[in-house]
């Protein structure tokens, strides 16, 4: 009994003798990273609140998880905090559906996304008007498709308030195969973390995102360590870059172009002899485009007069300018032009974004417009809702600001594995894609573009996976009767929110 006590007794006193040596040898640690420059790493912040809504038409009951999620190197020291905000329904189902979120740029945020189509709650604007000054609107969004899957939104890094850790060089996660492989990394971390590995997949992005899905599925599904995917949702598509560059000597960008110049034209009231609806008036172009305009094109100084004459004639028809015009740019009218000109008559120029949108520019007689009217008139919008909406109702506490857009610089767009001149000068993803459907027969595809959209012609997206090598069978296409973020305008918003739950749902 005397030993037991006496053993005791010689255990609490090297306790506090233990504790103290483990403290010495902490503050020394950290005294010896601050030596170096490097500051101890608090551990993720983040926020986990209830909710309930109405989605789809069912009453769904889910955890919203907001915050970090740290990317490490292979002795577990954090590189870098990705934000993103997971929306998970009640009840522990592994077999339901989670769906993997973000925007484009490259340098956007998902608050697009998150607070104008898919988010449980969602900011209110005018349609192809000018958001004006604040307070925006926050309600609750019944076309959430929180009711078939579980929703993650992510904010790659340099974007939102996701960044970099200590020394770690923010431009080494920017670029198209960089990006892709931490965006991959992320989404493994989290289905280990959530147990989610065995749950029907997709992934989904708009615009530079749909370049970042196409990249994403290459890094998922491109090795032995696949994780299988189930749809790829791409959202207002760029894949092929060289299709859409405006060089001197590349006459791809004005075939491209010229059914989305027909269709502003028509909406405008501008198309020569109009056709009843916009579909038709996009059939007409994409035939003249990829039949007699891309020969026509082609032959470049060799172009008969007649044919010539003959081509500027059918061009004014579709695209609302003069000949005069047409002929004066040598039958190839970039974007910006067509923005200032199509209603320099009425003295305003159009949206990039969305050609629905007008806008008064300072120098009238320029030929490019000052800005994007479609732009300037959501951002103050979504900036204000994804801010107050992630602090007052998520709870998120942080001094950082969120980056909305344009947070990246020096973007590097050659892609691993190809090497060359081409690879340098000639970036697209779209061959990732042919090949993902080749090595997964159950992948199927959305594509959902806008009729009114410059950012990413949707004649673009139908040349570059119309290209041999991909099984046309598994990609459905969807038109909206907006711009880029079609979603902007209410009607579009319920039927991209109805295409896509169908996409989700139908096997």
């Amino acid at each position: 009994m005397r030993l037991t006590i006496s053993l005791a007794a010689l255990a609490l006193a090297i306790l506090p003798m233990a504790t103290h040596a483990q403290d010495a040898g902490k503050k020394k640690d950290e005294s010896r990273k601050e030596e170096i420059g490097e500051s101890p790493v608090p551990a993720p912040n983040v926020s986990v609140t209830k909710h309930k809504g109405v989605f789809g038409g069912k009453a769904i009951s889910y955890t919203a998880t907001t915050g970090e999620t740290y990317l490490k190197d292979k002795d577990g020291k954090p590189l870098a905090a990705i934000y993103a905000t997971s929306y998970v329904k009640d009840g522990g189902d592994k077999n339901r559906p989670i769906t993997f979120l973000y925007n484009g740029g490259p340098g956007s945020g998902s608050l697009w996304l998150h607070m104008g189509a898919f988010g449980p709650r969602r900011v209110v604007l005018p349609d192809a008007q000018d958001d004006g000054a604040p307070p925006y609107p926050l309600v609750d969004n019944p076309e959430s498709l929180l009711d078939v899957t579980d929703l993650v939104f992510i904010d790659p890094v340099g974007t939102g308030f996701s960044h970099t850790i200590g020394k770690k060089e923010p431009k080494d996660y920017w670029g198209v195969s960089s990006d892709a492989k931490s965006i991959a990394e992320y989404i493994r971390l989290w289905l280990g973390e959530n147990g989610r590995w065995s749950s029907p997949k997709y992934i989904g992005g708009e615009s530079y995102g749909t370049t970042r899905s196409v990249a994403l599925i290459n890094e998922l599904e491109g090795s032995y360590n696949d994780v299988a995917v189930n749809g790829i949702i791409l959202i207002s598509t760029i894949l092929d870059f060289g299709i859409t560059a405006e060089v001197q000597g590349n006459e791809m960008p004005y075939i491209i172009n010229l059914p989305s110049m027909a269709t502003t034209a028509w909406y405008h009231h501008k198309i020569g002899n109009p056709p009843a609806t916009v579909a038709e008036a996009a059939q007409q172009a994409r035939a003249f485009a990829i039949g007699p305009y891309a020969a026509a094109l082609l032959k470049g100084s060799q172009l008969p007069a007649e044919e010539r004459a003959a081509i500027r004639t059918e061009l004014a028809r579709l695209t609302g300018l003069s000949e005069q015009f047409i002929d004066n740019a040598d039958l190839r009218v970039s974007p910006g032009r067509f923005y200032k000109e199509l209603l320099r008559d009425r003295g305003v120029s159009i949206g990039r974004l969305d050609t629905r949108y007008t806008g008064k520019d300072y120098d009238r007689a320029g030929e490019e417009p000052d800005n994007d009217p479609s732009f300037y008139a959501i951002d103050g919008a979504y900036t204000a809702a994804m801010n107050s909406y992630a602090r007052d109702e998520l709870k998120y506490r942080t001094d950082r600001q969120y980056v909305t857009i344009g947070g990246v610089s020096g973007w590097d767009w050659k892609l691993d594995g190809k090497s060359g001149r081409a690879s340098e000068v000639y970036t697209s993803v779209a061959p990732y894609l042919g090949k993902a459907l080749r090595e997964n027969s159950g992948l199927k595809v959305f594509v959902g573009q806008g009729w009114y959209d410059f950012a990413t012609p949707f004649f673009g997206a139908e040349y570059a996976m119309s290209r041999t090598g991909f099984d046309t069978s598994r990609i459905q296409y969807h038109y909206y009767d907006a711009g880029h973020m079609m979603y902007v305008r209410p009607d579009d918003l319920r039927k991209l929110s109805a295409d896509i739950r169908a996409f989700i749902t139908t096997r």
